[in-house]
């Protein structure tokens, strides 16, 4: 065992809960205190705990998930593609625009969110198989590939996105911004962890850098692959391949 695995073990384990507890605790007191109760400055203060709370705890999910993987873990069941889809886009809403998060939270079902975000130019289609047949898989391990993936988007766009799955063997996904793009010499460098793509011209990642890698490791650990196509000012598309979860994975 490597000598450092105890220590992220450990480290993961002692920071998820106290990093949970503040999650909730804030979310809580934005959620049911009156907004005129809380002066201006004590809630964008209250906000930003909040924010920066949850990108801590989603980080800490994603490490949970990815020596999960390594580790040849997984939870085999079946779930919605479209369902999973709509939690992943709250979940990356979350992090990246709470106030539009929690007034989605009021769309009674899936297709009305989905209505919602296309009026916001975030174009979700849903076809194949998959689109009225359970997925056989971790829905954890696909929550969270969906859901970096449409982070990194939501980041990068200018003004549209196009949320794609299909396929009738293999589940495929496809995510595309009309952001800035990524040039050629920075594609093989987009995968790789804590990578600080620093180009103009490029995707600029923001935060640690550990998306994108997150996703690839979990797609190798399942069997999955990622490409990317771009080119600078044309935007960006990652495309994901998975095959369902055999009974030998489970």
């Amino acid at each position: 065992m490597n000598k450092k695995e105890p220590l992220i073990d450990l480290l993961i384990h002692d920071l998820t809960g106290p990093i949970s507890i503040v999650f909730a605790s804030v979310k809580n007191l934005l959620n049911k205190a009156d907004r005129n109760a809380i002066p201006a400055g004590q809630r964008e203060v209250l906000e930003r705990i909040f924010r920066n709370s949850s990108k801590a705890r989603n980080l800490l999910q994603e490490l949970v998930e990815v020596y999960r993987s390594e580790d040849g873990r997984f939870c085999r069941e079946a779930f919605s593609m479209g369902e999973l889809v709509r939690d992943a886009f709250l979940d990356a809403l979350e992090i990246i625009d709470p106030g539009k998060a929690e007034s989605l939270l009021c769309c009674p079902t899936r297709d009305e969110l989905f209505d919602t975000l296309r009026r916001d130019d975030i174009i979700v289609e849903i076809s194949g198989k998959y689109g009225h047949t359970p997925f056989i898989h971790d829905s954890r391990k696909l929550r969270q590939i969906v859901r970096n993936l449409i982070s990194n988007a939501l980041k990068h766009r200018k003004k549209q996105i196009l949320l794609s799955v299909s396929g009738e063997g293999d589940l495929v996904i496809a995510v595309q911004d009309d952001g800035a793009g990524i040039s050629p010499k920075e594609q093989a460098e987009v995968f790789e962890r804590f990578a600080n793509l620093t180009d103009k011209t490029c995707i600029n990642v923001q935060g640690l850098g550990f998306g994108l890698s997150c996703v690839r490791t979990l797609l190798e650990a399942i069997g999955g692959e990622i490409a990317v196509h771009s080119g600078e000012g044309g935007g960006t598309r990652f495309t994901v391949r998975i095959p369902p979860l055999s009974e030998t994975q489970s």
